[in-house]
């Protein structure tokens, strides 16, 4: 298990810095034109900090196997997905009703972290 969360958070690592850097340069006249330069660069943060936690994650896993942490690892990966993923699509296409499932990968973010806690506080 933790390799696979590793290997999962190495490839969003790369991943987020090809997005962001492509953001920043072949996609900088459209986010500026729509207006949503701010929200792709929210969607990069995310993306990156839960890339971060996820790695943690799979450190973790590497110690101790347990349901918990696998559920964590789920929750950050489902998180980046629908979290930073509907807002790069909303900066790039600007179609507004993407923002109505962004709160589902808040609420999954949310998710992953209380299970981590709850983890930490028994192992």
């Amino acid at each position: 298990m933790s390799k696979n969360i590793l290997i999962t958070g190495a490839i969003l690592g790369g991943l987020v810095v090809a997005i962001g850097a492509f953001g920043a340069h072949a996609l900088n006249p459209i986010l500026t034109e729509n207006g949503r330069v701010a929200t792709f660069e929210t969607a990069v943060q995310y993306h990156m900090f839960h890339t971060l936690a996820l790695l943690l994650v799979g450190i973790l896993s590497k110690e101790k196997t347990h349901q918990l942490l696998q559920w964590v690892g789920y929750l950050f990966f489902f998180g980046i997905l629908i979290f930073s993923g509907s807002l790069y699509v909303l900066s790039i296409t600007n179609i507004t009703i993407l923002g109505a499932i962004t709160p589902l990968g808040g609420v999954a973010f949310i998710g992953g972290w209380i299970l981590l806690i709850i983890y930490l506080y028994k192992s």
